[in-house]
């Protein structure tokens, strides 16, 4: 049964209209659709954002199908990052450093991948902290895709020192390889919470794990006593909207900073790719603030 909410405002939908839309498995939790419609419809753009569930075994359908409807952009969520790359003309380098591709700008047939997640994080934490990160030691835990990104951006933005702390130091030093021509990573073991690191040495934290992710609200990737109140505490979870990470660095008495920016700075880029136009943040903030858990 589909439900509708009938407090939408109806847009005007003509044979001119630009599609635009997510791509996963799954994808009914995505807010993407929100996100995107509210953003088109402030800035008076035709255009509509839907989303599409697309099977492992159905991508390269998928991305033709792209082709052949003259869909004008798409972003892609999991699984779909790593392997959509082989099915795209041209891969921007913010996307070929990382390894993954979550937005693809389809300019007159020719499919274009860029990684918007790490420069969407980092214009974010600017914003949001008015941090200068030339001045910073900055600690990324964990060493998964999402952290990939955030080192990229953070290199490229020209951060002080970067290191990145992993239970397994092999997957950290295989970032800080990958990564060497933009700038040095120092790796650090993580165990049970602490990050083989002086805090003192360290001036923002971000959590790239999904440690603290609802349902497991209770659990927190680094331990209370760690943190200082001389630090910037950020987590890329954005759901719930506070982390017991970030509860945890508000009583050490430290700055935080939420995983809702990195969400919507990350489509405001995607946004402009393809429009051309700035995207109204705010208004994309408040259209998901109104569907997250705080």
């Amino acid at each position: 049964m589909v439900h509708h909410d009938s407090s939408a405002s109806l847009q005007t939908v003509t044979s001119v209209t630009t599609v635009l839309a997510v791509i996963g498995d799954p994808i009914r939790h995505s807010k993407s659709p929100v996100m995107h419609n509210a953003a088109l419809q402030a800035r008076g753009w035709d255009g509509i954002y839907t989303a599409f569930h697309v099977a492992p075994e159905r991508l390269a359908e998928a991305i033709h199908g792209i082709r052949a409807l003259g869909i004008r952009g798409i972003n892609v969520t999991i699984p779909h990052k790593e392997r959509v790359m082989a099915y795209l003309d041209e891969v921007h380098e913010s996307a070929r450093m990382i390894g993954a591709v979550n937005t693809i700008v389809n300019d007159n047939n020719r499919l274009i991948g860029y990684n918007t997640d790490g420069l969407g994080y980092v214009r974010s934490l600017k914003e949001e902290t008015a941090v200068d990160l030339s001045e910073c030691s900055v600690l990324i835990v964990g060493a998964g895709g999402a952290a990939r990104g955030l080192a990229y951006a953070l290199l490229r933005e020209g951060c002080g020192k970067l290191l990145v702390a992993n239970r397994t130091l092999d997957r950290a030093e295989k970032i800080a390889q990958e990564m060497s021509s933009l700038g040095a990573m120092e790796c650090v073991g993580i165990q049970d919470g602490i990050p083989a690191v002086e805090p003192e040495r360290v001036d923002v934290v971000i959590n790239t794990t999904s440690v603290g992710m609802h349902p497991h609200i209770g659990e927190s990737p680094i331990a209370e006593q760690w943190l200082k109140s001389h630090m910037i505490v950020s987590d890329i979870i954005y759901n719930p909207l506070e982390t017991k990470l970030l509860q945890a660095a508000k009583a050490a008495g430290a700055k935080t900073h939420g995983g809702l920016g990195m969400f919507v700075y990350q489509g405001a880029i995607a946004f402009e790719l393809w429009t051309g136009e700035p995207a109204p943040i705010e208004v994309m903030r408040e259209s998901v603030l109104g569907t997250v858990s705080s």
